[in-house]
């Protein structure tokens, strides 16, 4: 899977997957940006919500039509000091409707622990490269 984010000025980016869709994405003026997109630390908390809202309801599926109303508000806190990185993500999930509480906290659990890539994706190690005008540069230490 990739994502090309094309860096459109200032601090605002385009960003695009492999489903074609596009985001757009954008510093607050506080960064220097002018907040015309998502910040990257909203899109992160959105991604949260939105892998473990889908594994949710992909193993409600058999009684979604119990469900009125399915609200998920991610709140996270972040460190005082740079990188203001998360220490911790909380998850709500907020629903209506006559499903039983066991039920969707199963659901939550295995989404969570079996199922959710981006809240798994967390714990990842990542590494960075670099191609200067065509060709890769290696890290200078």
């Amino acid at each position: 899977m990739k994502v090309l984010t094309t860096w459109n000025g200032k601090r605002a980016f385009t960003a695009v997957g492999d489903s074609g869709y596009e985001i757009n994405l954008d510093a607050t003026e506080a960064y220097f940006g002018e907040g015309k997109g998502v910040t990257p630390t909203e899109m992160l908390l959105a991604s949260v919500a939105g892998c473990i809202g889908i594994d949710v309801t992909m193993i409600l599926r058999h009684h979604l039509s119990s469900i009125e109303k399915l609200v998920i508000e991610t709140d996270g806190t972040r460190k005082d000091e740079l990188p203001k990185g998360f220490t911790s993500i909380d998850v709500t999930f907020i629903i209506d409707g006559t499903i039983d509480s066991k039920r969707v906290w199963r659901a939550i659990d295995l989404g969570k622990e079996k199922y959710c890539a981006v809240s798994d994706s967390l714990k990842a190690n990542i590494t960075f490269h670099l191609i200067l005008n065509g060709e890769e540069q290696s890290r200078m230490e």
